[in-house]
């Protein structure tokens, strides 16, 4: 099977850490080190290494915030499925797996929900950002801060829209080949009409 995301060849080239140079080769290196691999995404990105350092920069940066490493891939998976991205819905839940996270937690972050109660409203909340474009309503901010994420979380939680939402896109835009297990949007972005 195909695992391209919107056309049948990738759009740009991944290079891998062996044939990369300068910067790319210092950042995928160091991917390499710390995650034992060197994803597809990533390989991608190396051809523009300001991409890929901005990327794993704000990655970076916000691991070390104070929203949890569960809570950060639940909205992952949320903003991928909103999106409509293969690759980092596949990406995320495989990560997610990984890390631990059950089959049925996974499917309701697709859905932008969680039995717990503040994460559901995160997720909801980050479903919000994405569909109105930043623009959420007052409700949609009184239910995240009624739900007792402070202000800190509540600009982690736009921090990392934005960021798996700028992954969702270079994902899509190059048609990034899938080398995880392969995970589909419900709605598929392909099928949709184009604005």
């Amino acid at each position: 099977m195909n695992t391209n995301q919107l056309d049948s060849t990738q759009r740009i080239k991944a290079i891998g850490p062996g044939m990369a140079k300068g910067k790319a080769k210092e950042l995928l290196d160091a991917v390499e080190k710390k995650y034992g691999g060197v994803p597809n995404s990533f390989k991608t990105m190396a051809n523009a290494p300001a991409v890929l350092q901005g990327f794993l920069g704000l990655s970076g940066t916000l691991e070390g915030g104070v929203l949890p490493f569960e809570t950060r891939y639940q909205i992952a998976i949320a903003v991928s499925e909103i999106n409509g991205c293969p690759y980092c819905l596949s990406a995320f839940t495989a990560i997610g797996k990984g890390a631990g996270m059950k089959d049925e937690t996974l499917a309701m972050c697709r859905m932008a929900g969680s039995t717990d109660p503040k994460i559901d409203a995160t997720l909801k909340f980050a479903a919000a950002i994405v569909r109105e474009r930043g623009a959420v309503t007052p409700e949609d901010f009184q239910k995240v801060k009624s739900a007792g994420c402070s202000d800190e979380e509540i600009q982690e939680i736009v921090a990392n829209v934005a960021l798996f939402t700028f992954a969702n896109y270079i994902n899509l835009v190059i048609g990034t080949e899938i080398d995880f297990p392969l995970v589909m949007p419900v709605k598929q972005r392909a099928a949709e009409k184009r604005i």
